[in-house]
């Protein structure tokens, strides 16, 4: 009965994991539209065609809705599939998961997501670059131009920024970002299950659950984006400071 039981869970596991997979990638894809939309909205914006840049904010709008409820529908089949144990019934596996995405599902809105932050931001930068937002101060620009969904900015293994990991991985437990060959060896080293090396966390690393979704390498190449921006805002700042100085 045993035998069964750990048979029947672990296909359960394997389709699970199956099915998050191909959820990511659609949450992944999703995120690149949200990309290409921002670029276009850039675009239209240094035309001054603002009819079609809000617009387009109205359809990142909608979008966000099918990215949060995406990434939500994958953490719900991952945790129902980890927490789930054979019993003498049959499983309503809809209720479960049901159950599991409301409880999951965040509080975040449109309105205060940060995809929808980074948006209004690259088109305020199209004519205002340097200048903060309406009810933002000068020194907020930077810090808040750099939300995104990566925990740490630099590998704790290795020591690398995130940005230059050859083959970047995520833990599925804390979120926290590695080099592959890093925190495999690291792993190996502790007979397969050490503490996250990332100061204070509390969480356990364990090969199979450390991965590279697809989610992962759009958020990468955001940082990286904005990496770029920052450094631009700050030149510009900097430049405005300096000509305060002269006419001074």
């Amino acid at each position: 009965m045993a035998s069964r039981s750990d048979g029947a869970e672990s296909r359960i596991k394997i389709a699970a994991s199956t099915l998050c997979d191909d959820t990511r990638s659609l949450t992944a894809e999703i995120r690149r539209s949200l990309n290409m939309i921002k670029e276009i909205a850039v675009d239209l914006e240094r035309r001054n065609e603002s009819k079609k840049v809000k617009s387009l904010e109205n359809m990142v709008a909608e979008l966000l809705d099918s990215y949060e409820d995406s990434m939500h529908h994958a953490s719900a089949i991952e945790s129902v599939a980890n927490n789930y144990q054979l019993g003498t019934e049959l499983t309503d596996f809809e209720k479960l998961l049901e159950t599991e995405f409301l409880n999951i599902k965040s509080a975040v809105t449109r309105e205060n997501h940060p995809l929808m932050r980074q948006f209004r931001e690259a088109i305020w930068n199209v004519h205002h670059a340097g200048q903060p937002m309406p009810g933002e101060e000068q020194e907020d620009i930077v810090m808040t131009s750099t939300q995104c969904n990566i925990l740490n900015i630099t590998c704790p293994l290795s020591g690398k920024p995130v940005t230059e990991l050859a083959e970047p991985v995520r833990s599925a437990e804390c979120k926290h970002v590695y080099e592959k060959k890093d925190v495999m060896h690291h792993i190996s080293s502790h007979r397969g299950q050490v503490k996250c090396p990332v100061a204070a966390c509390p969480k356990s690393l364990r090969a199979q659950r450390v991965v590279c979704d697809p989610v992962l390498l759009v958020e990468i190449e955001e940082m990286r984006s904005m990496n770029r921006q920052n450094a631009n805002v700050i030149e510009d700042f900097t430049d405005l400071n300096e000509s305060d100085t002269e006419q001074l």
